[in-house]
């Protein structure tokens, strides 16, 4: 590894904005396609399920606040076994922008925003 990725270059956005230019690489980092989101706009480079949280973990979460803690700490419990996947996000992020492309409505109590947070580590 290169040291520390700078933080500007993980960005999160939600699959229902629309691509630009300053985004770089876009992963899609959820198990489920974003509903109603076709494919040719979505401006994809990669769709990464395995990164995600598993389903049950997804499923527990259910996106509720008052459970963000447990769901980090269990998602960053899953994401230790994910490590090649880590390596190869740090190593695109090294390289340039990288896009972690979610769903959900909430923007700070999310997968990606757990993702992005062991990535910078």
């Amino acid at each position: 590894m290169a040291g520390p990725i700078p933080a500007e270059r993980i960005r999160l956005k939600r699959a229902y904005e629309p691509p630009t230019s300053g985004d770089g690489i876009r992963i899609l980092v959820d198990r489920l396609w974003p509903r109603g989101v076709a494919k040719a706009d979505a401006a994809i480079d990669e769709w990464l399920k395995e990164i995600a949280p598993s389903t049950e973990l997804r499923q527990w979460f259910g996106h509720d606040p008052e459970k963000w803690e447990e769901f980090r700490r269990r998602y960053r419990a899953e994401l230790t076994a994910r490590g090649a996947e880590l390596d190869r996000l740090r190593n695109l992020a090294h390289k340039g922008a990288l896009t972690l492309v979610y769903a959900a409505h909430d923007e700070e109590h999310n997968d990606a925003v757990v993702l992005r947070e062991v990535l910078l580590e």
